[in-house]
């Protein structure tokens, strides 16, 4: 499974998804984590340079790209999240703490259930 983290530059789950700058690509295997990428993405800088359409498909673009099958977030307003689910990808919402323990917190309650949920990580 690989899940879409937004991250601060302490390695903590950075509260805007669609505003994030950095975002973590992570792999899962088994509840483990075997691979972690992050990336800059700006989305703080480019999130008013243009529509809310634009930047949602900026952000489905980059998430297609790079093969995410879930996005681990705080929160996230209800037209991003709507664009997600349409594209397929699973949407845990209420993450906060240590986006690696928030990712693996998310990839256990996937595998627990099908759907979307809550995720809260430990700290």
């Amino acid at each position: 499974m690989r899940i879409c983290v937004p991250i601060t530059g302490d390695d903590l789950v950075d509260g805007r998804w669609g505003r994030a700058h950095q975002v973590a690509v992570a792999d899962i295997d088994d509840g483990e984590i075997t691979g972690w990428w992050e990336h800059e993405v700006c989305w703080d800088a480019l999130h008013d340079t243009g529509s809310e359409g634009a930047h949602h498909a900026r952000v489905a673009r980059f998430v297609r790209e790079q093969h995410v099958g879930a996005v681990v977030a705080e929160h996230m307003g209800p037209g991003m999240m709507r664009m997600l689910r349409t594209m397929g990808i699973t949407v845990y919402l209420g993450a906060h703490g240590d986006a690696r323990q928030a990712v693996t917190a998310a990839a256990d309650l996937g595998a627990a259930r099908a759907g979307n949920g809550s995720v809260a990580s430990r700290r």
